[in-house]
Order: structure tokens, then sequence, then C-alpha cells
């Protein structure tokens, strides 16, 4: 899904800073329960509390007993590695639980710096790979490598989104696009890809349109896509450091075509953003780079607070939490384990995704290829490259 989405909760700020001391080891036993409530705090980097975070207040509700509190605090993705890494040389553990995209999940990685969960507490989520959706399973082993819990997914992008009324000719190949950029100069627009969920399944989706070397290589195998996006990138006037302002910048008229995804283009829409007659397209050998919120854990959680993370990270996983994630169609359809359908998701939710969704994405999604996002080492290596090769070039805001 992706950057934090646009305002729709008020979110509660705030950390809990608490000493390491009682850490527990790399590999060790579920630790017990406290017998006391302890105060817990999670971190949203991707927007992944519209999804769930009634999940995690039902958890509180249920097991009063063991949490005394669960504050919820947002910070942009590319702050989030050097906000952990910074506490941790502190030894500080002022967060419990992070929820994140790709982006997030690769750049603590690549810094070593979250908690082994699986196999090391497999006895915490039994029947967990059997349980996931086909494609969350895929994100889950080969993106989450044990670090990573996939907690909600959708097939993504890249979409283009634009309004009919004010693009007669749509673009339904890369060269069109191209050429359209080049006769309408900066009306088309993405977001950072560090940074935005739609901006980063472009980035990942060109290698697909472009038939270049090796999609999953973007240092050796994307020749075509780095020209591609250095040569269109002559006609975007400036990249937003998040998804939203493209949202508003649609919206009032100020770009006609932007890059969106399932969730980009249906939420907005709901909250009125983006206008409801806006229309999706895709080009051709178009191909889903999917993507998913994961559930990450800092190193050096104290055992108590550990024990009430895995088992908050259970409970979420359950198909009644499962149905929140649906919300306003902000990461659409958003379950990641099977057999949670619309029916169970709750009344708004049904609602919006009734009068917003569109029927074309059942067809798209089940005869178009889903593709897995670069894995996290090559994640970072392309974000680099593309801060380098094209966001250098112009000014971000």
């Amino acid at each position: 899904m992706r950057d934090l989405p646009l305002p729709r909760r008020a979110i509660v700020g705030g950390f809990a800073a608490t000493a390491l001391a009682g850490a527990l080891p790399a590999r060790a036993a579920v630790p017990p329960l406290p017998k006391s409530p302890v105060a817990i705090s999670i971190m949203d980097v991707s927007g992944a509390l519209a999804l769930h975070q009634r999940a995690f207040e039902d958890y509180r509700a249920a097991r009063r007993d063991v949490v005394s509190r669960i504050t919820f605090v947002k910070a942009p993705a590319p702050e989030l590695a050097s906000k952990i890494k910074a506490q941790q040389d502190a030894g500080r553990s002022d967060l419990d639980l992070i929820l994140t995209a790709s982006d997030g999940l690769s750049a603590g990685m690549a810094m070593d710096l979250w908690q082994k969960i699986l196999p090391e507490y497999n006895e915490k989520f039994p029947g967990l790979e059997e349980n996931y959706e086909p494609a969350a399973l895929n994100l889950h082993r080969a993106q989450g490598a044990g670090y990573g819990v996939v907690c909600s997914y959708y097939p993504s992008g890249p979409l283009l989104e634009y309004l009919p009324d004010r693009v007669k000719q749509v673009p339904t190949t890369a060269e069109e696009l191209l050429a359209w950029a080049k006769a309408n100069p900066n009306r088309f627009m993405y977001a950072r890809p560090s940074n935005s969920g739609p901006g980063r399944t472009f980035m990942m989706g060109l290698p697909y349109l472009l038939g270049d070397k090796d999609p999953k290589d973007p240092i050796n195998g994307w020749d075509k896509t780095w020209e591609y996006l250095q040569e269109i990138g002559q006609y975007i006037e400036t990249y937003p450091s998040g998804t939203g302002i493209t949202m508003k910048e649609l919206g009032d008229g100020s770009r006609d075509i932007i890059v969106s995804t399932t969730g980009w283009d249906i939420n907005p829409r709901a909250l009125g953003i983006v206008p409801k007659e806006a229309k999706i397209g895709t080009l051709k050998g178009f191909h889903w780079v999917s993507d998913a919120n994961y559930m990450v854990v800092p190193k050096g959680l104290p055992a108590d607070r550990l024990a009430v993370v895995l088992d908050m990270m259970a409970f979420v996983l359950q198909p009644k939490m499962q149905a929140y994630a649906y919300d306003e169609g902000y990461l659409y359809p958003g379950p990641a384990v099977k057999n949670v359908g619309l029916d169970l998701a709750p009344p708004e939710s049904r609602k919006v995704i009734e009068e917003f969704g569109r029927p074309e994405y059942a067809a798209l999604i089940a005869d178009n290829p889903i593709e897995l996002p670069l894995k996290p080492e090559q994640m970072v290596l392309a974000f680099r490259r593309w801060d380098e090769l094209v966001g250098s070039r112009k000014g971000r805001r």
C-alpha cells in the first residue's frame, strides 16, 4: 500500500520509553505473558493503521490483563530505519511494533534492526502459511523472510488514474504515455518511490512493460527502465514526497494523469479528494507488482512486551480482525488470509466498496500476472539508483 494515507482518523501520538533490561536473546522460547499489564507503542509508516487500528483496539479491550494502553504514532517511511537505529544505539526501546510496507521492511533488514519472528516463534502462529492467500504467502516468504509478518495485502499496481473529461486519448502503452507526457508537459506525475506505493509499483512495473533484461535486478537488468524514467522525467515538474499530494493535484486539476493502485484509486474517491468519475487504465504488457503491510518487531524488546506483541500479532491475523482491512478501500482488497469475504467486513466498508470499487478489478486481478516486488536488498538499491538518476534532477515536496 504505501506512504501515509490521506487524513481520516485522529491518532494519538507519543512514545512509551522503556529500558532494554531483560531483553531476550535472538533465539528463545516464546516468553510468557506478563502478570501485570504493560504499555505498548505501535508506529505506522505505511498507512496500515487505517486497516488495523480497530483490531489492535479490540485486542486491548479483550486483554486488559496484559495491556494497559496502546499508543499509536505515525512517521514517514524514509525516517523509520534511522529512528530505530538511533534508539537501539542509545540502549532504548521506545517502540514495540512497526507497521510498514516493503520499503521500511527493506531498509530495516539492510541495517539488521528487526527481531527474527519465524521460525523462532512458530508456535504463536499455528497454520500461518496454510491460512494466507497465495499471493500474500509469496510476499510473506520472499519479502518477510521471517522478519516481517504480512498483515494485509493487495495486488497494488501500477495503474494510471485520470479524469475522462480532461484526457481524451488515454495512453495504452508505455510509449504512448511518454508521448502524452511530452505533448502535455507537467500534467503527468508520480511520487518518490521510496515513500509511495504507486511510485514504487510504477518503478518496479516498468521492466515488465518495457521488456527489460531482468525485472528483478535494478542495477544490471533495468537499462530500458532507467532510460525511460529519465526521459519521461523531463516532462514531470516535481516528485512529491507522498502519494496524497498526487491525488490532491489530480482532484484540483493541477495534473491530468497520475500513477495509482487499487487502494489509492478507491479511497481518495470515497473521501472526495478525487472526483468519483475518475477512471483507471493499464498499459500493454501490464503485470501487477504486489505489495503488503508487514508487522515487524525492533530488536531488543524486554520479554514481557515481546510476549504481548507476539500475542497481538497473532490476534490481528484472525479472520474477524482481518475483515477490518477492507476499511474504505485504502488497500483493496486488504485481507491477507483466506476466507475473509466482503460480507464479513463492517457495514461502512461494504458500502464504500460497493459504491467506489470497480467491477473490472476482478478480471484485471484474475487475468494478469501478479509479481513479487524486489527483494529487500534489491529494493534499497533501486531506491538509491532512482534518487541518483531521476529524483536528483527535480525538486521534491
